[in-house]
């Protein structure tokens, strides 16, 4: 299986409320991930608050990563900023550290343009000297990659891989198949948002990018694999199971309820970075019975 390929667990990184990650926590969450099986690490992802860390303690939570997995599964790197001089420095201190692969979002507050980003990437890559993935997330980066730019990226060397949204028509074979037809033979097509990836490995995606299997690795790996294996009935009563857990997530954002899964699952009691405040009792009510969904199908 490729770096960029199958199911990659993206866990949240646990800080104080200065912002100084708290390795022996991160260690805690990502060992659970190393041991359940899944095919890769994606550290300092959306769920791992990358924006919200300076360069040091991005610096950090790799160097623990690293040395924690210890070459057991590959570790991916987010490595998005604001400025390309940035980006570039994250990227070269991801590569120092020992990742195996980076992920790149176009992090903007002014608009970009298509050659914009395309420069970006440019010298991100030639910097980074590593497998790249194209990190398409316009709900936070405000930027949507057209078939066309994706095609001129991959053209780049070291970039490999496509992260996308899900389709907003729901036509998940037909994006599959554009994208393909304009990259590369081996350049990996894979998806975000954990509610539509069951379906969208169904339909051949390459990569689930999964927020909740950063802490429920084994439970999203059975998930990935009856789906990706075409076990269509296995994955469908799996996912099932996971609704109240997917509806959470649409409600409150992803990020936000994965800080009160930590807790819930024993790892940890961790707040998110300000001004994003925990949510309430009432949603802790709710997600603890949305934990019971998935722990008691994946028993039975």
């Amino acid at each position: 299986m490729s770096l960029f390929e199958g199911l990659s667990a993206f866990p949240i990184t646990p800080t104080d409320v200065s912002g100084r990650i708290d390795t022996s926590a991160l260690r805690r969450i990502l060992e659970r991930i190393k041991a359940s099986g899944v095919h890769s690490i994606g550290l300092l992802g959306s769920t791992g608050a990358y924006p919200y860390l300076t360069r040091a303690e991005r610096r950090r939570a790799v160097d623990c990563a690293v040395e924690t997995i210890g070459g057991a599964l590959p570790v991916i790197v987010g490595v998005g900023a604001l400025r390309t001089d940035e980006a570039i420095a994250l990227a070269q201190d991801a590569r120092a550290a020992g990742a195996d692969g980076l992920l790149l979002a176009p992090v903007s507050y002014q608009p970009l343009r298509d050659e914009e980003v395309f420069a970006h990437f440019q010298a991100v890559t030639q910097a980074g000297q590593l497998p790249l993935s194209i990190y398409n997330n316009p709900g936070t980066t405000r930027f949507t990659f057209s078939h066309a730019l994706i095609a001129q990226l991959a053209q780049l060397p070291h970039v490999a891989a496509v992260k996308m949204p899900l389709p907003a028509d729901g036509d998940l074979a037909g994006e599959l198949d554009a994208i393909r037809a304009v990259t590369p033979a081996g350049f990996k097509v894979g998806h975000s948002g954990d509610w539509g990836c069951a379906e969208a490995l169904r339909a051949g995606s390459d990569t689930w990018y999964s927020v909740i299997a950063g802490l429920m690795p084994a439970e999203t790996l059975a998930l990935a694999q009856a789906s990706q294996g075409g076990d269509t009935t296995r994955s469908l009563a799996l996912n099932a199971a996971f609704e109240p857990l997917w509806a959470l997530f649409k409600e409150f954002g992803s990020f936000r309820v994965m800080y009160v899964l930590a807790e819930l699952l024993g790892l940890g009691t961790f707040a998110p970075p300000l001004p994003i405040l925990p949510l309430g009792a009432d949603v802790r009510v709710r997600l603890k019975a949305a934990l019971e969904s998935v722990q008691t199908q994946q028993l039975a």
